[in-house]
């Protein structure tokens, strides 16, 4: 749970949130002509920017320019890039049908901005899941402070030097600091309009319950066991290319990584042997020096991660060097259900192999950790694929892949239950940071009576005309 703690124990200075305020009601964020400089202007001060994004990624995560592209900056350019193509339509009210009791009035739905929204973004992918709510939050109209995360500090330097050259402090500004620290602080002194979270479930609960204080608005981007199931008609040999790519990017640290693979017990043995065959030959024998595999964040991630290697028989993998923060890519078999390696969010490169018969009995396993923030499934069965995609509650997934769901902006992204609330990317972004608004408007021509007092002997009519 967050801790709360006090400005005064802690030295740090928080944004000066009241000019904030100030600022959003003064009406200047709304035109679209503003909204529109702003996302040029954050564009282009990140790819100036790329070189140090690249180092500081590096720094914190290990992670070469061609993964930081591929999962940050990349990822980034596409979110803003279609903001800017369509914001002015995103932005023009929608025509409503107008009922018959209501006729000839017209009726129109607007999207109105939010206020001052609050952003706070986790280390396993500090550059793009600080800015893409970012983006939204600008095209919404907003004004937005943001807070990278604390354990990667040099991506958080490098977001705030991109933020501070962009925009001045009472539109957009950066937080820095120790979360459990300052986030409460801030909470609990000015009520922010929405608060965007990504991270942990545990993190998210208290954040909930700050934001609930007040009735704030929240969106909330968590975890869970995404499980991968690999039915025995599947193709094996592209399940475990696609499976391995998804689990060991990033070293394991993604929200959307499969947790664990359910696999057919007739095809356990010659999945397994693809799957040690895949992972060599993408990362070699000792991963340790492929440019292609990074690190553990710190080393309390590291611990848990070693913790883990005890619950069940290592059959691939289990090195590590807790200097480097270096950890193998491990696959575990033997593992009970009830072990912490299976109820636990992993959040690491290490990957439970359980073996099943039937599908009622990895739907069965997959239900002990229900709502996962991702499901994959690897079948070539058509009915197989509907039956597992209408028995579960899942945020998103694949058929045939894992991870590249997130990557589409066409589709919304988010959880169900414990795996969070709300969704974005694309055009979702922008509704996440905007609210509804709806007008009917009544011409002055036409003012029958009828709709006025006395209304005694009008039952009938008005059961004709309200139905």
């Amino acid at each position: 749970m967050i801790k709360l703690a006090t400005v005064a124990e802690t030295s740090i200075r928080l944004p000066d949130l009241l000019s904030m305020r100030y600022y959003f009601e003064s009406g200047g964020t709304r035109p679209y002509s503003f909204r529109k400089q702003q996302l040029l202007a954050l564009k282009q001060a990140v790819l100036k920017h790329e070189a140090e994004i690249n180092a500081a990624l590096y720094a914190d995560l290990g992670k070469s320019p061609e993964e930081s592209y591929v999962t940050e900056t990349g990822l980034f350019l596409t979110e803003i890039n279609t903001c800017l193509a369509n914001l002015k339509s995103w932005m023009r009210p929608r025509s409503a049908s107008t009922n018959l009791v209501n006729l000839p009035s017209t009726s129109k739905i607007y999207r109105d901005p939010l206020g001052v929204v609050l952003i706070i973004a986790p280390w396993n992918y500090p550059l793009q899941l600080l800015l893409i709510p970012l983006i939204g939050a600008i095209a919404g109209g907003n004004a937005a402070v943001l807070k990278p995360s604390e354990l990667a500090p040099a991506t958080a330097a490098v977001a705030e030097k991109i933020i501070t050259a962009c925009f001045p402090p009472q539109y957009i500004t950066v937080i820095q600091g120790d979360g459990a620290v300052v986030i409460p602080e801030m909470m609990r002194s000015f009520r922010f309009d929405h608060v965007f979270y990504t991270g942990s479930i545990a993190v998210g609960r208290s954040i909930y319950q700050l934001a609930a204080a007040d009735l704030v608005p929240v969106t909330l981007e968590l975890g869970g066991k995404s499980p991968a199931i690999v039915e025995a008609d599947a193709d094996l040999a592209i399940a475990a290319r696609r499976i391995a790519v998804g689990k060991f990017l990033n070293a394991g640290q993604t929200c959307i990584a499969p947790d664990y693979i359910l696999v057919q017990n007739q095809v356990k043995e010659k999945f397994l042997s693809l799957l040690k065959e895949t992972i060599t030959g993408f990362y070699s024998e000792d991963p340790s020096g492929s440019s292609d595999y990074g690190k553990i964040i710190n080393e309390k991630r590291f611990n848990t991660l070693v913790s883990y290697l005890d619950q069940g028989n290592v059959i691939y993998g289990g090195r590590y060097n807790r200097a480097a923060l270096y950890f193998a890519p491990t696959i575990m078999d033997d593992v009970s259900l009830d072990a912490p390696v299976m109820t636990e969010e992993i959040f690491g490169p290490i990957l439970p192999l359980v073996g099943f018969s039937t599908r009622e009995e990895a739907l069965s396993i997959v239900q002990r950790n229900p709502n996962p923030l991702a499901f994959y499934l690897f079948t070539n069965n058509k009915e197989a694929e509907k039956e597992w995609i209408l028995k579960l509650a899942f945020g998103g997934g694949c058929v045939n892949n894992t991870d590249w769901h997130f990557v589409n902006h066409h589709l919304p992204f988010g959880g169900v239950g414990s795996s969070g609330m709300g969704a974005y990317h694309g055009k979702f972004t922008f509704e996440t940071f905007t609210r509804l608004k709806s007008v009917l408007k009544s011409p002055l021509w036409f003012d029958p009576s009828v709709k006025y007092p006395p209304f005694k002997g009008r039952l009938k009519l008005f059961r004709w005309l309200i139905r």
